[in-house]
């Protein structure tokens, strides 16, 4: 027998080292930097207001498994003023984006209803882009007693 390494022992190493690595990207979570810089990419530094978004989200989920998000944004909805577009982000999943939503003056109505997985206690963060280019942003931290995202 020789103390050297085995083609054996050389692969069930490689393969430990990819399931931990897997493993490893699994518990990753986003954090709050990761939120600001998914909304830097698409809006750079455009100031956001707050106001004229309706977050309806609870503040505790008993079960992150399965956590409703109702978002409306105030908006006439004319040919003038509308809602163009509504993202939600969550500071403590795998990734910070969770759903993004498309408007026209025809919806009639800027709202929405979904349902998230949420891995953990986290901010829920809203931005709805407007016709006229401006944005407005919407916080609701929500309370995850038994994580979704195998946790």
């Amino acid at each position: 027998m020789s103390s050297g390494l085995t083609r054996r022992s050389t692969i069930t190493a490689g393969a430990f080292a990819a399931f931990a690595g897997v493993l490893g990207s699994r518990l990753a979570f986003a954090d709050e930097t990761m939120v600001m810089a998914e909304i830097k990419k698409l809006y750079g530094d455009k100031p956001m207001a707050q106001g004229k978004i309706k977050l309806d989200v609870p503040e505790i989920a008993e079960n992150g498994l399965v956590v409703p998000v109702n978002i409306e944004v105030e908006s006439p909805m004319t040919d003038a003023d509308f809602v163009k577009s509504v993202h939600i982000y969550a500071d403590g999943n795998p990734q910070p984006g969770i759903v993004s939503y498309t408007f026209t003056p025809a919806s009639g109505k800027a709202s929405a209803a979904t349902r998230m997985r949420l891995a953990q206690t986290q901010n829920i963060v809203c931005v709805a882009e407007m016709s006229n280019g401006s944005l407005h942003m919407a916080k609701a931290n929500i309370k995850v007693t038994i994580g979704g995202c195998g946790g």
